[in-house]
């Protein structure tokens, strides 16, 4: 198994954090940002849309993070408890994946990359600050649901997990104001404690 991209990347973060999760064997293979690679014809026949992470398993490619963590979890999770079982369980995973992903795609961005990837002088303070403000307020969603269950997976954690998870390591690290979110708070540090959780996401942000 092969999987493509740069550590830094938090679409990467959630591959390998499921990956580390299943105990799965697996090649990375730097790609993406300042490694390049996604440009290259042979990088391009597999992911035309020159983007990581791409996953080789086997005859299989696959891109888009949220399908690689599904087809991870489908393929070799079966029983694992960070698995989802019945059907119900799979949707509400589904749910908070795509939630996850979708929400804070944009406002994250925009705060993200204005705080961690620009220097000062090429920063866009209202587009940081409205990104702040409004992953925030997601924030504030999310800790709310958590006042059902320990975890976005239900009682365990698991893949509805993983999107959030990798985003709220950057959102938990920055020296930015943050809303009083307890129960969000509290879960996140049970994900520090996790083996898996700390290798593949808790890399250096830059």
């Amino acid at each position: 198994m092969k999987i493509w991209g740069r550590i830094n990347s938090t679409n990467i973060r959630k591959v390998l954090w499921c990956a580390e999760e299943l105990g799965l064997a697996y090649q990375r293979i730097d790609a993406g940002g300042a490694f390049g690679v996604v440009k290259d014809p042979a990088y391009l026949a597999m992911n035309p849309n020159g983007l990581v992470p791409c996953l080789q398993d086997g005859d299989l490619v696959l891109w888009e993070s949220n399908a690689i963590v599904r087809y991870l979890a489908r393929q070799y999770g079966e029983g694992h408890p960070f698995v989802a079982g019945s059907a119900a369980e799979w949707a509400s995973a589904d749910k908070w994946m795509d939630w996850a992903s979708l929400s804070f795609a944009d406002p994250f961005r925009d705060m993200y990359w204005n705080m961690v990837r620009r220097s000062p002088e090429e920063r866009d303070e209202a587009e940081m600050k409205r990104g702040q403000e409004q992953c925030a307020r997601l924030m504030e969603i999310a800790d709310k649901a958590l006042g059902q269950e320990p975890y976005f997976s239900g009682r365990n954690v698991g893949i509805g997990d993983v999107p959030l998870g990798c985003i709220a390591y950057a959102w938990f690290s920055l020296p930015i104001e943050r809303p009083a979110v307890p129960r969000l708070e509290a879960w996140y540090a049970r994900l520090c404690e996790r083996p898996a959780y700390r290798k593949a996401v808790m890399t250096a942000l830059t």
